[in-house]
């Protein structure tokens, strides 16, 4: 039996949620609105190690779901173009 802990992933990454949210509104997403992305995003439970071969075959870590308004809101520029 497979004791590793086990973390919760959303699928897709939660900054790509965030990314084309914020796209299609077309301003900036608020604290309001980026916090219930994060609790309604569709997310699987996966072994640690799972979670970050996918982090890394996708090619960048996701954002902190914990803290993911200070997160969001220091990455969220490097997007706009």
């Amino acid at each position: 039996m497979n004791s590793e802990p086990l973390v919760i992933v959303p699928i897709p990454a939660l900054v790509t949620i965030l990314l084309n949210r914020e796209r299609a509104k077309g301003v900036p997403l608020t604290e309001g609105e980026v916090l219930p992305i994060r609790d309604n995003a569709v997310s699987i439970a996966l072994p640690r190690d799972v979670a970050a071969h996918m982090a890394e075959e996708r090619g960048y870590d996701d954002i902190d779901q914990d803290d993911v308004w200070a997160e969001w809101s220091a990455i969220r520029h490097t997007f706009d173009a």
